[in-house]
């Protein structure tokens, strides 16, 4: 018996468990129902986007069902193995994933199902509890300055009135758009400005005082407005 011979027989003797007991499976499918019920329901609570996907959030609890089988039929059979990497080797998913935290939901979801698929249950449920606490806790820590988007209208001759206000309660700021209109008094600018403050009430109250004609102030998170 050749090396190549050996090597085979000893990956083959590997798959010591050809036919998978119905308790097992049954097993595995319950861990992973009740972890992908809890991944949906920390989705839903912890997830501050403005437009909250439903969709993608059902995609979050159904794909771990598929996984952990899969892993499954990989313990059973060479054969199996081989075909499954073939086929998952050509599969292309085409659509964008725009919140890079959504990224993390769908690494999460595999890392269910390959850690259920593979029966360690206590992997799977230690790591996700780390991974909630540590979502709550970053997600409700505000380093520096809120970040907000701030919609004006004024007259041209109050231009420097209004960035004198916005400069002295906000260290950085941007100009986003600038535009103006004529009116058949006066012409007025409108601008849409990117700031970052703690002041938002104060500032509010100087621009308010300045008497500026409109203002409107956004908070905002990444590409999400609240």
């Amino acid at each position: 018996m050749n090396l190549v011979e050996r090597i085979l027989e000893a990956i083959q003797n590997s798959y010591s468990n050809p036919t998978m007991p119905t308790s097992v499976i049954l097993s595995v499918l319950l861990v992973v129902f009740v972890m992908s019920c809890y991944e949906f329901a920390v989705y839903r609570l912890v997830s501050h986007r403005a437009f909250y996907n439903k969709s993608f959030n059902i995609c979050l609890a159904i794909l771990p069902f598929f996984i952990s089988t899969i892993i499954l039929c990989l313990q059973s059979n060479i054969v199996i193995t081989l075909g499954t990497i073939g086929a998952l080797a050509i599969i292309r998913f085409r659509t964008a994933v725009k919140d890079p935290v959504d990224m993390l939901y769908l690494l999460w979801s595999v890392h269910i199902g390959i850690t259920c698929g593979c029966q360690l249950y206590e992997v799977a449920i230690l790591t996700s509890l780390a991974v909630t606490i540590l979502l709550i806790a970053l997600d409700r820590m505000n380093f520096g300055r809120k970040p907000f988007i701030l919609v004006a209208q004024c007259s041209i001759d109050k231009n420097e009135m209004l960035m004198g206000t916005i400069s002295k309660y906000s260290k950085s700021y941007r100009v986003k758009s600038q535009s103006i209109t004529h009116n058949a008094d006066s012409d007025s600018c409108n601008y849409v400005i990117e700031l970052s403050t703690n002041e938002k009430q104060k500032l509010m109250q100087a621009i308010a005082d300045s008497q500026i004609e409109k203002c409107t102030i956004l908070e905002y998170d990444s590409d999400d407005i609240i």
